[in-house]
């Protein structure tokens, strides 16, 4: 019994010892402090906002402690830093002078940053930058911090809704940040180039026409606020539900709108496009060419009671329908719809992926508009076995045409159904480059055509005339048109 006494009382000597050494001031000219990184970079901030906090770490890799006799910004305007709790404050200020702080050996500390830029009188995102000073007595070792400050144009309500009883134009000079919702009640447009970037549960409501039509070099973008990252490969942009979305609705005591979208990205919303209209007759017409809606929480795009041309599109990944229409008349050419949401070895969606088809096509209303559908030298396909709903109480008489297409589905069995390539359970080759987010190696979801893809060469050349080039400005001339939006290129 005494042996195990006098054994644990060496040990609690031995622990003693290395607590004390751990505590003990080094005096090697030599010790530094060790960082979990060197540079502190934010993505972009908005001016007046804030960022959201970074995190640093300030270890002392050696055994005896390690006294930081100062820690100060080395300009002090756009950063802020926390420490152990307490706010740093910038510059030289007397807050910074003389504080100091001890770090035992072998331990660390966590250090919280956060910019908070002021506005730049400037369009284009100004590059900040600030060094955050660590003051030892055997020597000065410094973290750079940077970031990009951008000014943007705020919407924002104490209502949480901001009104606009006339037309209304987002312009291209500055981004636009919606805090709450926007209801335009005359003709809204969006100027090629523009950015509309959504805070949480943002939507914009437009009850007459609208026109975003932008270019190939002047993209319009609709997306979340959120410029930071979940993970150091995780962009928030890959992020579904960061906002609400785009609303169209057109009421019976109003003129027929006319809704025009080109070269529109819109991504990381609940819903990318819903258009609504009480109307049975002379119904709205809306243009959708040479967009991408993509990563939705809810749906890609809702059409009810619209005549709609879809062209040279993307619709893809969302947790419900890509594509819902119900009432109108509705050619489909071009346009590649790829339901993949939730492939991925990281949870970045909000929600669960439905189990429901890619596309949806209601044409059992006793009361609407008929629901006539023609998809041409397009793609439906995804990871559920059957993509396509085409609910109709007699096929065989049904009226749209369909033809040049790669469809994942049972065989259709309306009169207009030929020349489709459909889905088997024999297929060994890969329709897109990349199905599946990847993050772990920067991989992100890819719907071009892949070298092998059953896709290639199977669309219909007559119908590829009105659109000579894919959506990212590839030729379609003198060869073979392929399905989907995208044109095969080595």
């Amino acid at each position: 019994m005494r042996k195990y006494s006098i054994g644990i009382l060496l040990l609690c000597l031995i622990g003693l010892l290395f607590g004390c050494q751990a505590d003990r001031l080094t005096d090697d000219p030599n010790c530094r402090l060790a960082f979990s990184r060197d540079t502190v970079l934010f993505d972009t901030v908005f001016t007046s906002i804030g960022s959201s906090t970074q995190r640093l770490m300030v270890f002392n890799p050696n055994k005896n402690a390690l006294q930081i006799e100062r820690v100060a910004l080395a300009n002090g305007k756009y950063f802020r830093v926390n420490m152990n709790g307490e706010p740093l404050d910038g510059g030289s200020s007397p807050a910074n002078q003389g504080r100091k702080i001890t770090i035992a050996g072998g331990d660390s500390m966590f250090v919280f940053i956060r910019a908070t830029i002021d506005p730049q009188d400037s369009n284009s995102p100004v590059f900040i930058c600030d060094t955050l000073l660590f003051g030892l007595p055997q020597g000065v070792q410094q973290v750079i911090l940077e970031a990009y400050g951008q000014d943007v144009v705020l919407i924002r309500s104490a209502k949480r809704r901001t009104e606009y009883a006339r037309d209304f134009v987002f312009k291209r000079d500055k981004p636009y940040l919606i805090y709450d919702s926007v209801l335009i009640g005359g003709k809204m447009s969006i100027e090629a180039g523009a950015t509309l970037y959504m805070h949480q549960g943002a939507a914009i409501f437009a009850l007459g026409d609208m026109e975003a039509v932008g270019t190939m070099n002047q993209p319009i973008t609709m997306r979340g606020d959120r410029l930071d990252r979940l993970f150091d490969s995780v962009p928030y942009r890959y992020a579904a539900g960061m906002w609400d979305g785009l609303y169209l609705l057109n009421y019976k005591d109003a003129p027929s709108a006319t809704y025009a979208f080109d070269f529109l990205t819109c991504e990381g919303g609940n819903i990318g496009l819903y258009c609504y209209s009480e109307r049975t007759e002379d119904l709205p017409s809306l243009f959708l060419q040479n967009s991408r809606l993509h990563n939705h929480a809810l749906y890609g795009v809702v059409l009810q009671n619209t005549n709609a041309t879809i062209a040279n599109t993307e619709i893809s990944n969302c947790a419900s329908y890509c594509l819902y229409l119900d009432g109108g008349e509705y050619d489909i050419v071009h346009t590649t719809i790829a339901s993949y949401f939730g492939s991925t070895n990281v949870n970045i969606q909000s929600t669960q992926k439905e189990d429901v088809a890619g596309v949806y096509i209601n044409n059992l209303s006793k009361t609407g508009a008929a629901t006539n559908v023609s998809v041409r030298n397009s793609i439906i396909t995804g990871s559920r076995r059957n993509q396509l709903v085409l609910a109709t109480p007699l096929p065989q008489y049904y009226a749209g045409e369909w033809y040049g297409n790669y469809l994942k589905t049972d065989s259709l069995t309306i009169p207009h159904a030929h020349s489709n390539i459909y889905w088997s359970e024999e297929d060994t080759v890969e329709v897109f480059r990349n199905t599946y987010y990847k993050y772990k190696e920067y991989r992100y979801y890819d719907f071009r055509l892949d070298t092998l893809s059953p896709a290639r060469g199977i669309g219909d050349s007559i119908a590829a005339l009105p659109y000579p080039f894919d959506r990212n400005g590839i030729s379609r001339a003198n060869k073979r048109p392929d399905a989907g939006c995208y044109q095969f290129e080595e």
